[in-house]
């Protein structure tokens, strides 16, 4: 296992099928932008979304 921690100071697995570039996030394994879920939670704050800016990572969690 590597030396790479989340932000929780837990052990961070980097899952290769979901990139992340969102470094505050406490899921965010930072040496490799991948992130330590097993699987993420998308969702949208919009109505009818049309555009990718219209999907949020509900599994986000901040530092």
């Amino acid at each position: 296992m590597n030396d790479t921690y989340t932000n929780e100071g837990f052990p961070c697995t980097p899952n290769s099928a979901i990139s992340c570039t969102v470094t505050n996030c406490a899921h965010h394994c930072q040496d490799v932008n991948r992130c330590g879920l097993h699987a993420i939670h998308v969702g949208t704050h919009e109505s009818d979304p049309t555009v990718d800016q219209c999907t949020d990572c509900r599994s986000f969690k901040k530092i």
